[in-house]
Parts: structure tokens; C-alpha cells; sequence
């Protein structure tokens, strides 16, 4: 079985550690003086070599061999996230007191330490206040607020970084040659970037990708973004281009289309942000946005939230006008109450003679098959979601061999007049044995059937039927 490369390339001594020379180099110069401390308390982010350098310090203070092969009595690990009660403690502080087999110091090596329930905390204390002198405690944590200020006083604390993208870039270049992985550099950089300061996580997605790669190409840019289920950075920047350009239609054409391969509205949102945090002191214009995006993570609908944040810069509609409340003069029965509408012209079919200029237009074949509304919209769902989202807001009426579609407002019409949803509803219409139907989308709502209505909505310039109980 091969090893993992993490595993593989982990640092067997101080000078081989990476990115971590604040806290290397004391450590060094302290050993050289002999001065060891009787506690140690290593902190900061996952996978940046807390783990490493406390197994590497154990060891150099024996003046031991490290390898991951290699076993000594007197090292001891203990994982705080399994071992975390008051008798595991108790267990700890019984064998502390039993000098070392063949080693100076028996070190104790206690990861995840945040994990300790508070009496274990406590029964540590009286450990760590008075150890034997043949005892040296190494606590690790990626949450040092969790610990209590009690234990960090009675330790030396060193505090760990993360990993820069191009201390990452550098190493993962070094495994790569040593591993004969062909690489280029846009790919590396990106596996930096989503190992988020990690060396291990860096390392473990190199060696996923290395087994996915084209024995040609080797690790691209391309499947780095497919592996992790990323939209291609022209997408993200198409995104941006549309925002500064306020064009709300590219905008949602563009988010249907990275939901409809699979990404994730949270993923995209983080893939924007890393893109703005870079290029935004030649953007400031971006600052607004960048901020709305941050809150996109914390929202139940996060699809809902990100449109909002890219489309909050667009221009919006005029709003409309109040309901009419009460029936128009001369007409006494009770109507049904209409909502005035933004003046918009219906679009319509042509029904005058053609002029004697004009040449007569070719006549199309008649619909074949039985239209089902539902059954049209149903289909879109399962095969053109995109479409299904407009569709399934929109009403419908059919006038001899044309499908009238009522879309409710321009940008839905304009929506479905797009040549590819067009072309998509057509080829819908067949796949639900309904072919032949002429399509024409109307950017209002349907008419109302009431004669009173209509002729109130007609005075009115259009409008809406909403029904009123008696």
C-alpha cells in the first residue's frame, strides 16, 4: 500500500519545517542552551505542523531518532478528542510519576487538548504546576479559547501561522518534481488557495489530483475546478463583468447555468470573494458587493442571497400603482378589483391583409398532437430547469394554431424570446407530443375574463383580475 504524500513528506527535524521559522528557530536556540521547558502549548490553524514539530521537539530533547517507523516508551501521544474524561487524566498523572525506560525526559504529547472536559482541565492543573522533573508536557490545539487561562500560564506558547500561498506554491512544486506529477502553475496555485493556509490539506488534494490526471496534461487548472466542483474562473469573471455592467439578465442566465452543473451557491460565492480580495485595489468599486457576499454563507437560501447581492446593483422596474378599490363610474353591478399596470404595449399577431408590397407570409404546418399545459411545464422541470423557472410563473391561452404565453413582465418575455429558450420550449412542446404551435409571449398578465373587468382595464391601460370574495 502507498503512502499518503502528507505522510510521506511530513518534516523530520526543526530545520525542515516550512513557514514556520518564528517558531522554529527559538526552539532551536533553546535546545542548543539545554534550556527545556516543562511545558509547551502549540496553537493555530489545522495542518500547519503543530503536530510535526511536537513530535520532532520530543525527540530532539532525548536527542532521539524520529520517523514515523520508529517507537520510543518514552514518548507519549494521547488524543484529547478520545481520552478527554476525569479518569483519563487521573490514569496520566499515576504513570507521569514513573521515570523514563531509557530516554532523559518522558514527554507527553496531548493533541486536541481543547477537547478536556473541565474536571479533566483541572485535574491537569496540579500536573502541570508541579511535574516531576523527568516530565515534559506538549499540548497542541486549534482552539486556544476553549483552553482556561489557568493551563496557557503554566506553559511557553508559540502561536502558528498559515501557510502563504506561495510557501504553499513552493513545497507543493518540491513534492511534485520528487513525484514525477506533471503540474502547471495556475493549477498549483489554485490547490494553494483552497488549502486555505493548510500544508496537509494542500498535499492530500495534490495527491487526489495526481491519480485523476491525463498522463499528458498531467494536473490542470481545468480539473483542479471540476475535481472540487468549481465554476471555471471565466464564469466568475463573466459574473463580475455582468454586475459592473448591471445587466440582471446575463446575471441570472449565468447562475442557472452554474446550478444547472451541479455548483454550489456557497462555492461560487467563495470562489468571487477569493477573486475580489485580489484585484480589489484596482476595483474599488466591488467594495459594496464583496460586503453583501460575506453574508451570502449565513443565509438559509443562499441561491436567493447571492442574486440579490449581484443584482442589488441593476436598474429596478417602476413600481406599480395602487389596486382600484371601487367600480368605475356608470357601471353598477360589482366587478372584480383590477391592479393597474405599467403602460406596456401588448404584443399581438398581425391581422390585417398583407400590403400589396409586402410579400404574404409562408403558412405554418397546423399543431399535431394534444397540447397539456401541465404536462409542457413538467417537462421543463425535468429537463430545462432554467426554463421551468420562468414557465411555471407564467399563464397560457391558445388561439387557433398559436400558443399565447402570458409571462407577467418584460423581463420574463424577453426571457423566453432568448433564441436558446425558444428553441428549447419548441423542442418541449414536440417531446410532449404537441409540435406545430406557433409561440407568442405577452409581457402581462392574461387579460381579464370578466366583461366589467376588461373594460375597467382597458380605461386603465391594462391590468390584472384578482378575485374577491363576496
Amino acid at each position: 500500500m502507498s503512502k499518503a504524500l502528507y505522510r510521506k513528506y511530513r518534516s523530520k527535524r526543526l530545520s525542515e519545517i516550512v513557514g514556520q521559522n518564528h517558531v522554529t528557530d527559538v526552539l532551536t536556540r533553546a535546545l542548543k542552551q539545554g534550556k527545556i521547558a516543562h511545558a509547551y502549548l502549540l496553537t493555530g490553524p489545522r495542518g500547519v505542523g503543530k503536530t510535526s514539530i511536537a513530535r520532532i521537539l520530543a525527540h530532539e530533547i532525548n536527542g532521539l531518532e524520529y520517523g514515523d517507523d520508529i517507537i520510543h516508551l518514552d514518548i507519549i501521544e494521547i488524543d484529547a478528542a478520545s481520552n478527554n474524561g476525569v479518569e483519563d487524566v487521573r490514569d496520566l498523572r499515576e504513570k507521569v510519576q514513573i521515570t523514563p525506560v531509557s530516554a532523559a525526559k518522558k514527554v507527553y504529547i496531548i493533541d486536541e487538548v481543547h477537547m478536556l472536559s473541565k474536571a479533566a482541565f483541572n485535574a491537569l492543573l496540579k500536573t502541570l504546576e508541579e511535574p516531576p522533573e523527568h516530565a515534559v508536557f506538549i499540548l497542541a490545539t486549534t482552539d486556544i479559547e476553549k483552553l482556561p487561562a489557568t493551563i496557557i500560564s503554566r506553559t511557553q506558547r508559540f502561536h502558528f501561522r498559515s501557510i502563504t500561498p506561495a510557501d504553499a506554491m513552493k513545497h507543493l512544486r518540491h513534492i511534485a518534481e520528487q513525484e514525477k506529477i506533471t503540474i502547471d502553475d495556475e493549477a498549483l496555485a489554485l490547490i494553494a488557495e483552497r488549502g486555505e493556509g493548510s500544508f496537509r490539506d494542500s498535499i492530500s488534494l495534490l495527491d487526489q489530483l495526481s491519480s485523476l490526471a491525463d498522463t499528458k496534461t498531467g494536473i490542470t487548472r481545468e480539473l483542479v475546478e471540476q475535481a472540487l466542483g468549481l465554476a471555471p474562473h471565466q464564469h466568475v469573471e463573466k459574473l463580475l463583468e455582468a454586475y459592473r455592467e448591471k445587466d440582471l439578465p446575463q446575471i441570472i442566465n449565468l447562475l442557472d447555468d452554474a446550478e444547472n452543473s451541479g455548483i454550489q451557491p456557497t462555492v461560487l460565492t467563495n470562489q468571487l470573494v477569493a477573486t475580489l480580495r485580489q484585484t480589489i485595489a484596482n476595483n474599488p468599486q466591488f467594495l459594496p458587493l464583496l460586503d453583501k457576499l460575506l453574508e451570502v454563507g449565513k443565509s438559509s437560501q443562499p441561491a436567493v442571497k447571492l442574486l440579490i447581492a449581484l443584482a442589488e446593483n441593476t436598474p429596478t422596474p417602476k413600481a406599480k400603482s395602487a389596486a382600484l378599490t371601487a367600480p368605475a363610474p356608470g357601471i353598477s353591478a360589482p366587478v372584480a378589483v383590477v391592479k393597474k399596470l405599467p403602460a406596456e404595449p401588448l404584443a399581438s399577431k398581425a391581422t390585417a391583409k398583407p400590403l400589396p408590397s409586402e410579400k404574404p407570409k409562408k403558412k405554418k404546418a397546423a399543431p399535431t398532437g394534444e397540447f397539456d399545459w401541465a404536462k409542457l411545464v413538467e417537462y421543463t422541470r425535468e429537463h430545462y430547469l432554467a426554463i421551468y423557472s420562468v414557465l411555471s410563473k407564467c399563464s397560457h391561452e391558445l388561439d387557433g394554431d398559436t400558443l399565447r404565453i402570458y409571462t407577467g413582465n418584460a423581463f420574463y418575455k424577453k426571457k423566453l424570446d432568448d433564441t436558446k429558450y425558444h428553441t428549447s420550449i419548441t423542442e418541449s412542446l414536440i417531446q410532449t407530443g404537441a409540435g406545430g404551435w406557433e409561440i407568442e409571449t405577452i409581457p402581462t398578465p392574461p387579460p381579464p375574463k370578466d366583461s366589467q373587468a376588461a373594460a375597467v382595464a382597458a380605461i386603465m391601460g391594462g391590468g390584472e383580475e384578482v378575485n374577491v370574495e363576496a
